[in-house]
């Protein structure tokens, strides 16, 4: 592959993540959410209660523009912060009873933008596209574990 292609191969994945995010947030517009809020609660629903820092990292994200939309979401009455009751300098990040309703309305936004974006790809196209970025972040995580850089805890 030649470098032309290796730098077109970056764009072209920046770009359609941009346009995703774009579309997504129009979506999800009704709700008075952004994209970037909606993963914050996303995450949330799939492992509620972690510590700010431990949010940042699963997200990666700085601690301080996470700590700002939480700031954000705790005002609209997405989220609570409650102190840890084994260490007295953190606060567990809980999602409230008000996103339980929309869960599953706003996964159905992120379908219905999905199939948009694949509407003129055919099933085998779709699924060798996500077999190549299978491949590409076994790659990647295999290339970063050799240069002896984290990856990101699990949940």
């Amino acid at each position: 592959m030649d470098n032309r292609a290796e730098l077109d191969l970056g764009y072209a994945i920046h770009d359609v993540a941009r346009l995703l995010r774009r579309a997504f947030d129009e979506r999800v517009r009704k709700y008075e959410l952004t994209r970037a809020q909606w993963r914050v609660l996303a995450h949330l629903y799939r492992c509620d209660g972690q510590t700010q820092a431990e949010l940042a990292s699963q997200l990666d994200m700085e601690p301080a523009p996470v700590g700002r939309m939480l700031d954000k979401l705790e005002k609209q009455g997405w989220i609570i912060r409650r102190n840890d009751e084994n260490d007295r300098r953190a606060r567990r990040v809980l999602m409230t009873k008000k996103i339980r309703p929309h869960v599953s309305e706003l996964r159905q936004e992120a379908i219905e933008l999905y199939a948009v974006a694949v509407a003129s790809c055919g099933e085998k196209q779709v699924r060798a596209f996500f077999s190549v970025l299978e491949k590409m972040k076994e790659n990647l995580t295999r290339d970063l574990d050799h240069k002896n850089v984290s990856n990101l805890p699990p949940c």
